[in-house]
């Protein structure tokens, strides 16, 4: 596992990242990319996952970026592993996998966006930027696709997800697809953390929906529909 200065030369912290790749060569030139911008930082590079969960219970970073292939084990357990151990380090999907195939399951597991490996360059830094700054990310392509297969879930149920939830429940929802988290939510409605809670657990109960990724998942698609309709 190699680490590196997450501190530019005036000592001003930057965004501090772990990368998590098998191949050598698209860490240094991910770290390479990453390390160019003023307001970001590699702060450590893993090839599988026992490192990476090393990484970031000594660095304690603001993001990682994993790929779905590791030396051992699979990118999406590690995904899911560090939703359950540490609920507030998002992570982006950086892979050759196709997004078509692995980008809705990624999410599930609890990632914060998918990007290909052969996208340009500025593109994987704006796809950084927007999940550190609390967004999911997907290509246009990819969102269209998931947001009319959303809109077809709700023709099929007969009533439109906004009619089956109450005002609050909606007003939760909302928010939580545009990237907020529990806490930010509570302060926002001026309610407590344990109300807000209770509100995420009625509309996963109405919505059906099992997991917290899976509701933070539905809210992103469900505004992204209406922010374009």
């Amino acid at each position: 596992m190699a680490r590196a200065n997450c501190q530019d030369k005036k000592n001003r912290t930057r965004a501090r990242i772990v990368i998590v790749d098998d191949h050598p060569i698209v860490r240094q030139g991910l770290s390479d990319l990453i390390n160019r911008e003023k307001d970001l930082a590699v702060c450590a590079q893993a090839e599988d996952a026992s490192q990476a969960v090393k990484a970031i219970e000594t660095l304690g970073p603001d993001m990682v970026i994993v790929d779905i292939s590791l030396k051992e084990g699979s990118g999406l357990e590690l995904i899911r592993d560090i939703k359950t151990r540490f609920h507030t380090v998002p992570a982006l999907v950086l892979s050759m996998h196709p997004e078509s195939l692995y980008a809705e399951r990624a999410l599930r597991a609890g990632a914060k966006g998918y990007i290909m490996k052969q996208e340009p360059n500025k593109e994987v830094i704006g796809a950084i930027r927007k999940v550190l700054d609390g967004a999911l990310y997907l290509s246009d392509k990819m969102m269209q696709k998931m947001v009319y297969k959303l809109v077809d879930v709700e023709a099929d149920a007969g009533q439109s997800l906004g009619d089956r939830l109450s005002d609050r429940e909606l007003e939760v929802f909302s928010l939580l697809g545009r990237g907020n988290g529990t806490r930010q939510i509570a302060d926002k409605l001026h309610l407590s953390v344990k109300t807000i809670d209770t509100y995420r657990s009625h509309i996963k109960e109405k919505l059906n929906i099992e997991s917290a990724a899976e509701l933070q998942h539905h809210a992103f698609l469900w505004v992204s529909s209406k922010d374009q309709g």
